[in-house]
């Protein structure tokens, strides 16, 4: 029973939504047959017209009685204006009416479908999902920090890594300059027994007296040869 019901519900709702469309589509059949009669009456006016010319001065009855058919003719074409008039008339109406009706069933459809969607919403649920919301975006802030700002391992003292380095560095070369000998090393010297620091001077005045020798004796040659 209640399939039939359905049924006859749906046919009904169908009937409804189509009779709109029904009425446009006669109107507009029946504006068109008024057109057409528009034209016809207007081509019998002219007719009677031409009639009325071309007997006026030789058949005077003639004259007058196409005259008479072109007042007939024109009574009727106000008429056909007019009920042409009243059908667009008509026909705008209709097509208002129904764009007004699909305009509003189509804003029902949206209000149900927002009123479904914010069914299991209120502002307070909102509100308490953007505060557990804030809530994990701090606790994530704080976790980051607390692993990228804790150190692994023992801690180790930059100034005394420093410290050791830089007497590596000083002792490497001093050990380069003692090598070469180029250059006096004064914190090397100071840091030699006092023996030792005697002997060194002694190969360094040694090592001056040969190369003023030898300075001297280049000199003499190129004086010889000049």
């Amino acid at each position: 029973m209640s399939g039939i019901m359905s049924w006859i519900t749906g046919n009904n709702a169908q009937k409804r939504k189509a009779a709109p469309k029904d009425a446009i589509v006669a109107l507009r059949a029946h504006l068109e047959m008024l057109q057409k009669r528009e034209t016809h009456l207007q081509n019998q006016i002219d007719e009677q017209q031409a009639i009325a010319k071309k007997h006026i001065s030789t058949n005077k009855n003639a004259a007058k009685a196409a005259l008479t058919r072109k007042k007939q003719h024109e009574h009727s074409l106000n008429q056909t204006t007019a009920q042409i008039a009243t059908l667009e008339q008509q026909i705008y109406s209709i097509e208002a009416a129904n764009i007004n009706q699909e305009t509003l069933i189509a804003m029902r459809k949206a209000g149900k479908a927002m009123a479904d969607i914010h069914g299991g919403l209120t502002i307070d649920k909102v509100d308490e999902t953007m505060d557990q919301l804030k809530e994990q975006h701090a606790l994530g802030e704080e976790i980051a920090a607390a692993i990228t700002s804790a150190p692994i391992g023992e801690t180790v003292d930059m100034e005394e890594l420093e410290e050791e380095m830089q007497g590596m560095e000083q002792e490497a070369l001093d050990e380069q300059m003692l090598k070469t000998g180029t250059v006096p090393v004064s914190d090397a010297v100071h840091r030699l027994p006092n023996a030792a620091t005697d002997e060194l001077k002694g190969k360094s005045a040694a090592r001056e007296e040969e190369d003023e020798e030898a300075e001297l004796a280049k000199l003499q040659a190129e004086m010889a040869m000049s």
